[in-house]
């Protein structure tokens, strides 16, 4: 038998060919559609919030706010220096319904007045002391699983990508936000994080923020936030509140000290 014939020369009908419509917004069943996310789109939350505090970095944010059930992760050059201020509106909520905020390996011992000014009770601060890489692992993964943290924040210097996998699949059952604090070289390191924050402190007290990794479009450009840390707000005065601007004056002042011109010497007539 010749294997060039035709199908029908050999009796057999030819295959069948359907072409599948392409979906499109509003073709599809209304369960379906809303369940449908769409990767040039901010996705829509599909799980809790807590709202930042912000509002220019909620309408950049999944849901509109920190993701519950879910790790979110802040990356920085140094440790200390800023997680309070940019989490500090949102834990408000947390402790207002009640809740404790849980805190594993601080690098430095948390403030008790800074925080009482930002509004968080130190009846509801549950702070951790672990020193060695394992023991943060462990009590963060223990703390995710028991479901007691209206908030959880952990500082996980080293954890390594398959560590940030684990704690992932198992903050999905958690109630409240998880935020990983992780140095700013972690950003060129693979994570399973859905939501990953860089952020850095400017000259005028604000917040830098990058959304370096979110469920939606690539996010361009810095987001700027006010922050100026808590009782500096009430003794700063208008000009001091923008260092940035003291600094240009000056600055300006001393290149124009040195621009202009020398007086020129008087030189005694040769005998």
């Amino acid at each position: 038998m010749n294997a060039d014939l035709p199908w029908h020369e050999e009796g057999l009908a030819p295959p069948l060919r359907r072409t599948v419509p392409r979906a499109t917004a509003g073709s599809l069943p209304a369960p379906v559609e809303a369940a449908l996310w769409r990767a040039d789109q901010l996705a829509e939350a599909v799980i809790d919030v807590v709202p930042t505090g912000f509002a220019e970095l909620d309408a950049e944010l999944p849901g509109g706010g920190w993701p519950c059930r879910s790790i979110t992760e802040l990356l920085q050059a140094q440790p200390a220096v800023l997680e309070w201020r940019l989490f500090a509106p949102a834990l408000r909520s947390v402790v207002a319904k009640g809740q404790n905020v849980i805190v594993v390996a601080p690098p430095r011992d948390p403030h008790l007045p800074g925080l009482r000014h930002a509004g968080l009770d130190e009846r509801h601060l549950v702070w951790i002391k672990a020193d060695a890489p394992a023991q943060r692992l462990w009590c963060t993964e223990q703390l995710i699983k028991s479901g007691a943290c209206g908030a959880l924040i952990a500082w996980l210097p080293q954890a390594r990508s398959e560590q940030i996998r684990r704690l992932q699949v198992c903050a999905q059952a958690s109630v409240g936000p998880v935020f990983l604090v992780r140095p700013a070289a972690a950003r060129q390191e693979a994570s399973a994080a859905p939501l990953r924050i860089a952020a850095t402190i400017g000259a005028d007290w604000e917040l830098r923020v990058q959304v370096v990794k979110r469920r939606g479009p690539v996010h361009e450009g810095t987001l700027v936030l006010p922050s100026i840390p808590g009782g500096l707000a009430a003794v700063l005065t208008p000009r001091n509140a923008q260092p940035s601007r003291l600094i240009s004056e000056v600055f300006a002042d001393a290149v124009g000290s040195t621009a202009s011109p020398a007086t020129p010497r008087r030189h005694a007539p040769a005998h």
